[in-house]
């Protein structure tokens, strides 16, 4: 029989976490997150797997803390909103300078600033485009079910452990708080210490006698040798966006008009879909899954059936610039967003499509 449970977006996270087998969770209290670490303290992994939680004093200490044990082959991840993870994002780098995985859960709000404790997805670019300084990407996955927040801690890990680069889950308050019936998987086999330093080879710390010592670190003086480094790390997010794109298709063999969103926005953008077919519009929704790498190739082939796109979000405009690259301005796209907090709704999405509609015939 499945292990289904009626479970918060927020507590799957911390649920998976313990059932893939993470070594450490460090964090620190932030709304709409703050229920991650509060479901793992209650849970009390440390009795049962050895998985260490800690709250540490910031959001600086905690991504610096999974820096530590991320160097030293350890699955480990932290978690926060908006402003927290800007808070990382110095951090970030570091960690992808050193080519550390981790996982990195971002349940986000309103900004900028401190803004508002409300769903927003304003953090794209953050998460997308880097999120801190320098040439370097994230691996970002989108849920848009308390399901997916379960299932997407392993497969971020797992990605992140593949590539050698944070990953991040990047969710919108909204399915961070709404609570969905989830099937737990059956936990992971935790590995021996022998397993480990076998499966992250020579890049870890793992206190092995008898090799060279091991230092890791981001910096390098030398220009050339630096150069040829980031010139690594481009050929590495290259195979990472040939190989890694995800997304999922509604209604898109006969469409003419489509809605591309992520996150809750697809949720709402499937039913905006129902209304549009209900009335004669050949609407479909294609949801990016992975944010990076983007699915751009397949977007753009999507597109030469197209006469129009709408891109759903919850900020002023930021996917919508990846879609308009995506199909090169072959065809018009359009944005429709609320912020704030305020969540659109079907009816909305619904009568923006038909306006695209009237502006395209």
């Amino acid at each position: 029989m499945p292990d289904l449970r009626l479970m918060k977006g927020n507590e799957a996270i911390a649920a998976a976490a313990i059932r893939c087998g993470c070594d450490a969770y460090f964090g620190y209290p932030i709304t709409p997150q703050s229920e991650v670490m509060e479901t793992l303290m209650d849970m009390r992994p440390w009795e049962t797997t050895g998985m260490v939680v800690l709250q540490a004093e910031s959001e600086i200490a905690s991504i610096n803390m999974v820096y530590g044990a991320a160097s030293a082959g350890k699955r480990a991840m932290t978690s926060s909103s908006s402003p927290g993870v800007s808070l990382m994002a110095e951090g970030l780098s570091y960690l992808a300078g050193a080519e550390l995985p981790c996982l990195v859960v971002n349940v986000s709000r309103g900004g900028p600033g401190l803004g508002t404790i409300q769903p927003s997805q304003a953090d794209y670019f953050m998460a997308t485009k880097g999120g801190g300084h320098g040439d370097f990407h994230l691996i970002v996955l989108a849920p848009a079910s308390v399901q997916e927040m379960y299932d997407f801690v392993p497969l971020a890990f797992d990605l992140a452990f593949t590539y050698r680069n944070p990953a991040m889950i990047l969710a919108d308050g909204v399915i961070g708080q709404m609570m969905e019936k989830v099937e737990l998987r059956p936990p992971r086999p935790r590995p021996t210490d022998e397993e480990m330093q076998k499966s992250v080879g020579s890049w870890a710390v793992t206190g092995k006698r008898n090799r060279r010592r091991n230092i890791i670190t981001s910096v390098e003086l030398d220009p050339a040798v630096h150069e040829k480094f980031n010139q690594k790390l481009q050929a590495k997010y290259a195979e990472i966006q040939e190989k890694e794109a995800r997304y999922e298709e509604l209604l898109c063999s006969d469409a003419q008009y489509l809605i591309v969103a992520y996150g809750i926005s697809a949720r709402i953008g499937q039913k905006a879909v129902e209304l549009l077919r209900s009335e004669g519009v050949k609407a479909g929704l294609f949801r990016p899954i992975t944010l990076y790498p983007f699915p751009a190739k397949s977007l753009a082939a999507r597109a030469r059936q197209l006469k129009g796109i709408l891109c759903v979000e919850l900020s002023a405009g930021q996917m919508v610039e990846d879609v308009r690259l995506s199909v090169e301005s072959a065809l018009p796209v359009a944005h429709f967003g609320r912020n704030g907090g305020i969540i659109h709704s079907p009816n909305e999405v619904a009568e923006a499509m038909k306006k695209l509609k009237t502006n395209c015939e």
